[in-house]
This record gives C-alpha cells, sequence and structure tokens, in this order.
C-alpha cells in the first residue's frame, strides 16, 4: 500500500514537472499590421514566429460603450474580418497552437469606464458581453478569450519605500495612500460573476478563457483569485513598466526586475517575484502563472543633474526620451532600436544625439540590463534606457521553468527583431524564451 502510494505521488510529481514552464504565449498586437516601413509586420513574419509559440493572444478588440457588446477597434470592419480570417486561417499549418482574441489591454483606451459599465451592468450587460464575444469568436474560428480589462491603474510612486512600509496593509503596499477605486470590492465580486457566465457559456464548445493583468493593476483589487482561477485556463501577470518616464518622469530604474534589490530602498513589490508569489499565496495552481515579459525597453532623457555614471535609481530626469525611428512614441523603444544605439561599427565616432549608449548587464541575474548616455556639456542628449534583451528574457524563462510555472508571455510579437536587423537571427528574444523553456 505505501509502495503504491509513494509511486504514486512520484509520477503526479513527474507530470507536475513535465509540464513545468511549457508555454510560450506570444502576444500580437494586429496594429502592427497597419505600420508603414520597417516596421511594418506582415503576416509572414508572424508565420515564422509560430514555430515558437504555444499560444497567439491577439489583440485588440474593445468593449461598445453602452451596449457592453465585444467590437472590433478597426474603424473599417471588413479589413479587421478578413484580417482575423487570415490569422486564425494559420491555425491548417499549425494545428498545435491555440489562438485567442483579447479584449482590452492598452489600445481600448476610449471611455475606459466602459468596463466598470460593464461589470456594474449585472446580468444582462454581462449576457451581451458573453455572446457577443462568443459569436466573434466562433465566427473566425479563434480558440477562446483573453480578458486583458482596463481596471484603474496604481497611482505613479517614487521608487524609494518609506520606513513604515512593511506595516501597511496589502493594498497600502500596492498604492500607497491612494485609492483608486472606490468600489473595488463590488467591482471584485462582478468580476467574478462575469468570468463564471463566459465560461459556463464556453463550456458547450470547448472554448478557452485567459486573464491578462495589466502593469500596474492591483491584483488584491479586482481578481478573487481562488474564485475565478477554476473558470480559467491560464493567467499572464504583466510584471513590467513598474516604473515609466511618463508615470515617473523625474527619476529611471529598472522597469522589470526578477527580484527586489537586496539592500536598496526600494518598493518592495516592483518586481516579478513579488507579484508571482502573491498569486501562488491566492491558491493559483502553478502551472497556470505565466511571466509577462517586454520585447521593449522603457527610456528616460537624463539632465546636467542627473548622475553621470548610469547608475540606478537615476534622479533628476527630465521625463521619456526622444522617440525612435520605429515605434515613434518617447520614452518607448524596441529591441531593435535599442541593439542599433549599443556600440557598433557605424556608431562608435558619433557624438550627441546619435552616440552610442553604453550598456551595463547584471551579473546577478537579478534585476536586468540598463543602457544610457550621459549628457553632454551643455545637459543635453542624455539618455537611460531600461530594457530586457534576450539573455534577461532567458534568465526570466529559467525562473518560470524553476518554479513550475506555466511559462512565458512575451510583449509582442512585433516589438521584438522580426526582420534580424540586430544580429541576423529573426526573434532573438523569442528564440532566447523558448531555447530555456526546453
Amino acid at each position: 500500500m505505501k509502495l503504491t502510494l509513494l509511486l504514486a505521488l512520484l509520477a503526479m510529481l513527474g507530470a507536475h514537472q513535465a509540464n513545468a514552464a511549457s508555454n510560450l504565449v506570444c502576444y500580437y498586437d494586429s496594429a502592427s499590421f497597419l505600420r508603414e516601413g520597417a516596421s511594418h509586420y506582415s503576416l509572414a513574419q508572424l508565420e515564422v514566429a509560430l514555430q515558437f509559440c504555444t499560444h497567439v493572444i491577439y489583440g485588440y478588440a474593445g468593449i461598445q460603450p453602452g451596449t457592453s457588446q465585444v467590437v472590433s477597434l478597426n474603424e473599417n470592419l471588413e479589413i479587421q474580418r478578413r484580417h482575423f480570417a487570415m490569422v486564425t486561417a494559420l491555425k491548417e499549418r499549425y494545428p498545435l497552437v491555440k489562438f485567442l482574441l483579447s479584449v482590452g489591454g492598452d489600445r481600448d483606451l476610449q471611455n475606459p469606464e466602459k468596463y466598470m459599465e460593464l461589470l456594474e451592468g449585472g446580468q444582462e450587460k454581462h449576457a451581451a458581453f458573453v455572446q457577443s464575444a462568443r459569436n466573434l469568436i466562433r465566427s473566425y474560428n479563434f480558440d477562446g478569450l483573453d480578458l486583458a480589462f482596463q481596471f484603474p491603474r496604481n497611482k505613479p510612486r517614487k521608487v524609494h519605500s518609506d520606513i513604515g512600509s512593511i506595516w501597511k496593509s496589502f493594498k497600502k503596499l500596492f498604492t500607497g495612500d491612494y485609492i483608486v477605486d472606490e468600489k473595488s470590492d463590488e467591482h471584485k465580486e462582478q468580476f467574478t460573476s462575469l468570468i463564471a457566465a463566459i465560461k459556463n457559456n464556453f463550456r458547450q464548445d470547448d472554448l478557452m478563457l485567459t486573464l491578462t493583468v495589466l502593469p500596474n493593476v492591483n491584483s488584491s483589487w479586482y481578481f478573487n483569485v481562488p474564485a475565478i482561477i477554476p473558470h480559467l485556463d491560464m493567467v499572464t501577470l504583466g510584471a513590467f513598466d513598474f516604473l515609466t518616464p511618463e508615470r515617473n518622469p523625474e527619476e529611471a530604474d529598472y522597469t522589470a526586475p526578477l527580484y527586489e534589490p537586496i539592500l536598496q530602498d526600494r518598493l518592495p513589490h516592483y518586481n516579478v517575484d513579488f507579484q508571482v508569489d502573491h498569486w501562488l499565496a491566492q491558491r493559483a495552481p502553478y502551472e497556470k502563472i505565466h511571466i509577462g515579459v517586454p520585447a521593449y525597453g522603457r527610456a528616460w532623457k537624463m539632465t546636467a543633474d542627473s548622475q553621470s555614471d548610469g547608475r540606478p535609481i537615476v534622479k533628476a530626469t527630465d521625463g521619456p526620451a526622444p522617440a525612435g525611428p520605429l515605434t515613434k512614441t518617447p520614452g518607448l523603444l524596441n529591441w531593435v532600436e535599442i541593439c542599433a544605439m549599443l556600440p557598433n561599427a557605424g556608431n562608435i565616432q558619433n557624438r550627441g544625439a546619435t552616440a552610442p549608449i553604453r550598456r551595463v548587464t547584471d551579473p546577478t541575474k537579478r534585476y536586468g540590463t540598463y543602457a544610457f548616455r550621459a549628457a553632454d556639456a551643455d545637459g543635453e542628449h542624455g539618455m537611460w534606457v531600461s530594457y530586457d534583451d534576450p539573455d534577461v528574457a532567458a534568465s526570466k524563462a529559467g525562473y518560470a521553468k524553476s518554479r513550475n510555472l506555466g511559462g512565458i508571455s512575451l510583449f509582442d510579437l512585433s516589438m521584438d527583431d522580426f526582420n534580424g536587423q540586430c544580429t541576423g537571427d529573426k526573434y532573438p528574444m523569442l528564440r532566447a524564451i523558448k531555447y530555456r523553456l526546453l
């Protein structure tokens, strides 16, 4: 009897280890299909990525104000419908990859209060959302729905924690003294009801339901983890963008560290490990938790008053650094743009705005990589960038594997070097993650 029990336990442990960190979830921002020039992301380039992905999260659909129905965010509905169909048609050649449609993300920005209105709308609006989502998914052969709801974000805070933070309540640890949602307890219950309604409706067609926790959304405010986790196939934690030049314009620091920096006075929840531990402590199964990894960096403008050695925390920064040629967004640089600014034969002699940035690696593999260019004598052209490179991405995949988590989610495919411009290898971030998960 004892031998039989021991063998059963070993078999369960072996199955758990075999399933650990096996997923590579690829987020796909469909807006990249409409970009022009070198940043245009074609279906052919998407297909190359599918050899590495276990899931593709197609972003993004949105919610229609008033009706709470799931709708396309593209004004040209015919183009959107054709694109849905062309993407899911790839399932014929990649039958093992699951394709899910995501609602919300950072794209459905018009009237974000509509997400609260959906939750507060009761069974009528819940039913409208569920039925419209199911109809859209089935019409275009998606395998399920991802919820990336636009819940209110935590208020920006300085990097340094105060001495008494350890004694604060869990909610205050995340948000300080700021209340971002007076009705969060009600919204948590309503979101739980909505998830149960979706899963009950989807079960007859064996459709998947997943959750994306967007960066700086307080999990303790909106997610009753023990109640919702049985209805979810997978959860991705957006454990990045803890700091950004928009949220924290006057000081720069690691945007997605794996662990809390040791012996430094920083906020303890601004790291991957803290976020993972919170969900596991709420009885989420290890295999359902996935770590979000960014294929981009956040860039601050250094000033003459910023310390010239670049060591974080960098003080006296002046908001976002200038936009890159591909992303065209101040303070945001994809991996290709960052790689092109590192020292190479083409830029090593440059000065001013085109001078190379110095890369500083993390031998402990706890925090991440940063690169910087100190401001010149006139206080101009300074830049400080925190980013995940392929080495950091691989370290996070190793962390997921060591903790028996479900896997890694890359944000997103169009931010990776999909043309192989940096080293000649296409998708270096995706490859680094996949090989470490094997």
